[in-house]
């Protein structure tokens, strides 16, 4: 092949470029599993249905509250939710499709490497502030440019402006929950938990979305979109919040995750997948697990109208609100610069000025010094991790008077899909918001990119002087020199 012929196998796809092989798949063999799904799942589904039948589902779209727990004195019918998981437990060893759900979840696979987990743990608080930046800005925002799986999250309002904020927060919630320590993801610890819960929640929209799509013509078209909540989907899900991460995210901010690392974070999620009743051996190695996301990349990334609307609630949703306090510019910025400039256009994210892209480049300086400093020092990087996993769970989940979400989910079906408000709308940015935001506040990214920003540029900018002067006054020394030489003797 000549210097100038271009190999055919070399793709560009939304800013990454790859070489495609024979470990990677095309978009007609991903077709058949938009049709299949957890069956484990919604059986155990269909007979909690029948042990203990939902009630009334007349507080669709409404935002409860999590935390609500009904008094022994309230009648049945306000109950607003059932505890799936409570009553799976409960039920486990009397009815035969919640027990193989139990004993899947249960039992370990030899795969499965404890010490392994939880150096992949460690992986996630090493580059706490990328990776919790990439799960918003490329993994969830970007990811509502899948145009299939949007058309069920359109339907649950889960995302609409004014609610997406706390749904995020528990999403986030259940990533902290997986990473937080070994005990934390083993069955029993509360990853673990959550992570059975949320499963049973897809479920729920799995069969309520199928349910509402028989009774009226036209509201989800199952034979164009597949079933809702897939295997397909699943594993796009799955794939952003592993494979995603390592070599979109992190490497966009300046940070080369080593190849241990690297193998141990896929071992970590693999183990999640399963957990979750998601297909998984894709994440056995690295090289399959990287040849899925750009498959994924290929087949799946196709922006439509609705995922434009999802992704700018999710900037409406936040906007100026802890624990970051990032105005609207700033989290456009970030958009861009994680996922493209091709992909935020398409999802029709208004382009960043000069000063905030700046910011963004900011903070990645700042996340590049902080995180190769405490991985090259092995004290400080354990240091650091520690802190990382309280700091950030205490500030997510905990402190909700700093923005978190101020209690601990238990991922029940509270945004339900109905007849009557079929798409998530777009929300209008919210009044007051861009005031508690921006680098001028006490607090909050913008403020530390900024400060980051100085500093470097502050620090290069003294160094360039230097270098200056060093050689002004090495050229004024072998000036004198030579004219030293010049003078005849007398």
């Amino acid at each position: 092949m000549g210097i100038f012929t271009r190999d055919p196998s070399v793709r560009t796809v939304y800013g990454h470029t790859f070489k495609w092989t024979s470990k990677h798949t095309p978009a007609e063999d991903f077709h058949p599993l938009i049709y299949t799904y957890d069956k484990v799942g919604a059986d155990a589904l269909d007979s909690l249905d029948e042990i203990v039948p939902p009630v009334s589902l007349g507080f669709a779209r409404k935002d409860i509250e999590e935390t609500y727990e009904p008094k022994e004195t309230e009648p049945q019918e306000k109950k607003r939710h059932r505890d799936l998981f409570k009553l799976v437990k409960e039920h486990g060893n009397s009815d035969e499709k919640l027990r193989k759900l139990w004993t899947e979840v249960n039992t370990v696979p030899e795969w499965v490497d404890w010490e392994q987990i939880e150096r992949g743990q460690n992986v996630f608080w090493r580059y706490g502030g990328p990776s919790v930046t990439t799960l918003m800005f490329l993994s969830l925002l970007g990811g509502m440019g899948a145009r299939r799986p949007v058309e069920t999250l359109t339907r649950t309002g889960g995302f609409g402006a004014n609610v997406v904020n706390r749904r995020l927060l528990e999403t986030t919630q259940h990533t902290l929950g997986v990473h937080d320590g070994l005990e934390a993801i083993k069955p029993g610890g509360h990853g673990w938990e959550s992570s059975v819960r949320v499963r049973l929640l897809h479920a729920s929209v799995r069969k309520r979305i199928v349910q509402l799509a028989r009774e009226q013509s036209g509201y989800y078209d199952v034979a164009a979109h597949g079933v809702p909540v897939n295997d397909l989907d699943c594993i796009g899900t799955i794939n952003t919040f592993s494979a995603t991460i390592l070599w979109l995210g992190l490497p966009r901010q300046g940070i080369c995750p080593r190849t241990q690392e690297i193998v141990d974070y896929l071992a970590l999620w693999r183990w999640v997948a399963y957990l979750m009743g998601t297909p998984h051996d894709w994440l056995a190695t690295p090289a399959s697990a990287k040849a899925m996301m750009e498959s994924l990349l290929v087949s799946e990334i196709a922006p439509s109208p609705k995922s434009s609307v999802l992704a700018n609630n999710i900037i409406t949703g936040f906007e100026g609100l802890g624990p970051t306090y990032a105005s609207r510019g700033f989290m456009e910025a970030e958009t861009y610069w994680l996922n493209g400039r091709q992909l935020a256009g398409e999802l029709n994210i208004p382009r960043p000025s000069l000063y905030h892209t700046a910011l963004v480049a900011g903070q990645c300086l700042f996340f590049m010094i902080m995180s190769y400093l405490c991985r090259s020092i092995p004290a400080l990087d354990a240091r650091h991790i520690k802190l990382a996993r309280r700091g950030l769970y205490e500030l997510l989940v905990h402190n909700k008077s700093k923005g978190g979400l101020g209690y601990k989910s238990k991922f029940a079906f509270k945004w339900i899909p109905d007849l009557v408000n079929v798409e998530t709308p777009q929300g209008a940015p919210i009044p007051g918001r861009p005031k508690m935001s921006g680098a001028l506040r006490h607090s909050g990214v913008e403020r530390t990119a900024l400060i980051t920003l100085l500093f470097v540029g502050a620090l290069f900018g003294s160094v360039a002087w230097l270098a200056v002067r060093a050689v002004a006054e090495t050229d004024m020394l072998a000036k004198g020199l030579e004219h030293v030489h010049r003078i005849p003797y007398a």
